[in-house]
């Protein structure tokens, strides 16, 4: 799944399609999925965990759609990563199922002056490679995130960052060089993650790859065999609630269809994102219960190349007019999502005031098709008979079914859109090489915020931010941005970001399409789970547990 984190740049193979528009493609985007396969708005309701277990297990087994290429924790900045990783390492702070802050490996934050933040932290904390956790670690593992040469995922979030001090065996300073409302909350990130100095370094070039990874969490590292399975082990010494399962075993399934099966057959206990033209099975299938929660996640349209006719703003709102949304929230997102205008989801502005709400949302386009409307603006644009490229891939149908549908769109108002079809472990690439979006306007991207805050997501049109594909530079924009950093009062904050949130609607610099919840399945023999994208940096494996009391698996 793409996504809005800073990866490591590489390169990808990519393999190029031009599809012919054809009356299918327009049924592919536009139509319902197979009958029974999805759900309806009736059948999502959010909570924040699944039921409480009720007893320990030996082992349970969870589907992963592709292997990490690493656990190294600088590095973790996709789904499978922190999936997994966010059991084995810890972060300073802690995000709750409930997308709230609290303690974590430090066990107070202070805040003296506004560029002034006091970690102090817990006592008698043991890694897994059995040492005991103290400020040096805390400083080395943060020297990581900042060392230009390991190229981390998490770089630009220490960016405000002067010092990080040791000031006491357990407690670490951090100076910033100007207020930084963000810095704080990305504590309780793999930005956050505190591993053993000594472990790290006696890992070497292997860190992330073999052997263990000097961390604190609930459970350690066990066998990894490639291509096949990562095998979590209960860490006996951990500081906090003991793990209720001994083991937690992640299969590798990259073929949708296989993950499925696998969850109807009992071969895997569960899983996070379904695939979403398998809901209708697994709700239906008796074996097991599909839950909705807070995904903080949208499905967009980011533009990438802003010198052909996408540089026109009347041909990005035209290709906005033209999308139908509801039939892609039907058909892609198994009819689980909602259709939106608003590049940030509802439930990132959680602690809003209402006239702070109506200024974010109250103003926003339309998200009704206006066809006509679109191709007028096409023909003003002069962009009639223009060619296009969007990216697709197989990797889900959020993007393969959204490239269609755009494809679809340009048709009825007279644009060319060309599909150019990457692998699955390819695409990725869009994100970090150039050279993987040349030749394309746009691609599917589905972001999840990472901390509740919507500037996680609109700090991406600052000049120069490092998912700025198209370049994008204004500087009242700009300007707004850093006004919104250095506030940490939460509803002045909010209203600065309300004003950015217009801003960047106005301009659709990224085509917002839905908000879509994170959808998690678990079988009758297993709960505990939490249902919202705090499970990327919570120890979520640590609370599943037997359903049943006395059961074991």
């Amino acid at each position: 799944m793409p996504l809005g984190r800073r990866p490591r740049g590489r390169r990808g193979r990519i393999a190029v399609t031009t599809a012919a528009l054809t009356s299918l493609l327009a049924l592919a985007a536009c139509s319902g999925p197979p009958k029974g396969s999805g759900v309806t708005a009736a059948d999502v309701e959010l909570s924040a965990s699944t039921p409480p277990a009720r007893g320990e297990i030996d082992s349970f087994t969870w589907a992963v759609y592709a292997e990490p290429p690493t656990l190294d924790y600088t590095l973790a900045f996709d789904y499978p990563q922190n999936t997994i990783l966010s059991n084995v390492c810890e972060s300073l702070m802690r995000w709750t199922p409930g997308l709230t802050l609290e303690p974590g490996l430090a066990q107070k934050a202070s805040n003296p002056d506004p560029t002034t933040w006091i970690y102090d932290l817990r006592a008698g904390v043991r890694f897994h490679d059995g040492r005991t956790m103290s400020a040096d670690d805390v400083v080395y593992s943060f020297g990581r995130q900042t060392d230009p040469d390991n190229a981390a995922a998490w770089a630009q979030n220490f960016q405000s960052v002067a010092s990080i001090r040791k000031t006491g065996p357990l407690q670490v300073t951090v100076k910033l060089k100007k207020p930084d409302s963000q810095f704080p909350q990305y504590m309780a990130t793999a930005a956050g993650v505190v591993a053993s100095k000594a472990g790290v370094e006696a890992a070497g070039k292997n860190y992330g790859t073999t052997g263990d990874l000097a961390c604190t969490g609930p459970f350690k590292l066990g066998t990894w065999s490639k291509g096949q399975a990562i095998e979590l082990e209960r860490f006996d010494g951990y500081w906090g609630t003991k793990a209720k399962a001994k083991k937690a075993v992640f299969r590798v399934l990259t073929d949708p269809s296989a993950r499925t099966n696998a969850m109807l057959s009992g071969d895997v206990d569960g899983g996070y994102l379904i695939p979403t033209e398998s809901y209708g099975r697994l709700r239906d299938s008796g074996v097991g219960t599909l839950f909705f929660g807070e995904g903080l996640s949208t499905v967009n349209v980011n533009v990438t190349n802003m010198e052909g006719p996408l540089g026109d703003l009347r041909v990005r709102k035209a290709l906005s007019l033209a999308l139908d949304r509801s039939g892609f929230v039907k058909a892609g997102l198994g009819g689980a999502g909602t259709v939106t205008s608003s590049l940030t989801t509802r439930a990132a502005w959680a602690g809003a005031s209402e006239p702070t709400l109506k200024a974010a949302f109250d103003t926003l386009p339309p998200t009704t098709q206006d066809v006509e409307k679109a191709k007028s603006l096409i023909k003003e644009a002069g962009a009639t008979g223009k060619t296009l490229t969007i990216a697709t891939s197989s990797i889900g149908q959020d993007v393969s079914l959204l490239a269609t549908a755009v494809q679809s769109a340009g048709s009825r108002i007279g644009l060319k859109i060309n599909l150019k079809t990457i692998a699955p472990n390819a695409f990725t690439a869009l994100f970090t090489d150039p050279e993987a979006r040349e030749d394309i306007d746009m691609f599917p991207l589905t972001y999840y915020d990472s901390i509740t805050d919507p500037l996680d997501l609109l700090q991406n049109f600052k000049t120069g931010a490092y998912m700025n594909f198209a370049g994008h530079s204004d500087k009242e924009y700009d300007s707004l941005v850093d006004r919104a950093t250095s506030v940490y009062a939460h509803d002045e904050r909010l209203k600065i970001e309300a004003e950015l949130q217009k801003r960047a609607a106005e301009q659709l610099l990224w085509i917002p399409v839905a908000e879509w919840p994170t959808a998690v399945f678990l079988n009758k023999k297993i709960t505990g789970a939490p249902t919202t994208i705090a499970y990327m940096y919570y120890p979520w494996a640590a609370d599943v547990g037997a359903a049943e009391a006395g059961a074991t698996q």
